[in-house]
């Protein structure tokens, strides 16, 4: 694992006397501007509401311009490491309350911003900080790591019932076996809504030719830590992963 430097753009609402909230905010695979003015939006419909918001760049630091095509540029779970460090800065803001601090990320963001619930993810990697609610739109939800129905904190997520680059099916899986543990977690459906179906510019659907997608791939964790495709038993990667045609 090597060590980066991550920029973020941290957004205050008027302030007042006392500290407040704040959410972080996960990018998708085309990056913090990729898909043009849905950071932007989210930003200021916080703000108006007095929440402030951070946004973190996953991808800058790292060389990285977007994922889409070539999602094997960044681990699965690296942007969770990235949320927990985001955490730690921003709960030693003097005008943030460190105990109303959520997550919420979009795609690739929204799948970290789900694992970052799970408490072993946390004891690895986490800090003394603890996120009030993790919230994710069209997240990923396929992959099964161990322990991963040991949640903390509230987990809502947000898909759109059309979505054919992230199926809603993983979710609605995930959500089962998480509320059937016992967890506090909520999948909210957005009828006939597809993919990033917050973001302006996407009123309309449109096809992504270059897009990389895994959406029959089921990935499991063995008692290692290995990451496996369920299928084959085997190491999984993103090569020969389908182009959205």
């Amino acid at each position: 694992m090597r060590t980066v430097t991550l920029a973020a753009h941290l957004r205050l609402p008027k302030l007042g006397p006392e500290k407040i909230p704040a959410v972080i905010l996960l990018q998708p695979s085309g990056g913090l501007q990729g898909s043009d003015g849905l950071i932007e939006e989210w930003s200021k419909e916080l703000n108006e509401q007095g929440i402030a918001t951070f946004a973190v760049d996953s991808f800058s630091g790292r060389g990285i311009v977007e994922t889409v095509a070539d999602q094997s540029q960044l681990g699965r779970l690296a942007m969770v490491i990235d949320a927990y460090r985001a955490l730690d800065l921003l709960a030693k803001h003097r005008q943030i309350d460190p105990t109303r601090i959520a997550v919420t990320g979009f795609s690739r963001g929204g799948a970290a911003a789900l694992y970052s619930s799970v408490t072993r993810f946390q004891k690895m990697h986490g800090s003394e900080a603890q996120f009030i609610a993790h919230i994710g739109l069209y997240a990923d939800c396929g992959a099964a790591y161990r322990d991963d129905e040991d949640i903390a904190k509230p987990v809502r997520l947000l898909h759109g019932t059309s979505d054919d680059y992230v199926p809603i099916a993983s979710c609605r899986a995930y959500v089962d076996r998480l509320q059937k543990a016992g967890r506090n977690v909520r999948l909210i459906e957005y009828s006939d809504a597809h993919h990033v179906f917050d973001a302006p510019i996407f009123r309309e659907p449109i096809k992504l030719a270059s897009a990389q997608v895994w959406k029959n791939c089921q990935i499991t964790e063995d008692e290692n830590g290995v990451v496996l495709n369920k299928e084959t038993n085997k190491p999984f990667t993103f090569q020969g992963r389908a182009l959205i045609p």
